[in-house]
């Protein structure tokens, strides 16, 4: 199921400002780990509800996660035009064992 959901780009982030480690753009949820550790087990969750993901997330890569392609268990597709994004959680472990969570609740106290 989590193969080809989330592109992996690597991205050298010293020329920019810093962004928030969730953001979304456009209908893409675009997750950075800004830590200098790997992340493994990757879930990002849409809405309590819609989950996509990757099996790992380099230091400094960035996932892209069009909405479309989040589904519930029983493989129901976000729908941008019946659906707003409310919020999204992360949760992965990273290279120590240590558990990771990441909310992003659009402005609203991530």
């Amino acid at each position: 199921m989590w193969a080809g959901l989330l592109l992996a780009y690597f991205h050298s982030s010293a020329c920019s400002p810093a962004r928030p480690p969730i953001a979304l753009s456009e209908g893409t949820v675009i997750v950075q780990n800004q830590t200098k550790q790997e992340w493994v087990k990757v879930v990002v969750t849409v809405n309590d509800h819609f989950r996509a993901g990757a099996n790992s997330l380099a230091p400094g890569g960035r996932l892209l996660a069009p909405l479309n392609q989040f589904q519930t268990a029983f493989g129901q597709h976000f729908d941008r035009g019946s659906q707003s994004v409310a919020k999204i959680e992360l949760t992965a472990t990273d290279g120590d064992g240590k558990p990771i969570s990441l909310k992003w609740t659009g402005g609203r106290g991530n």
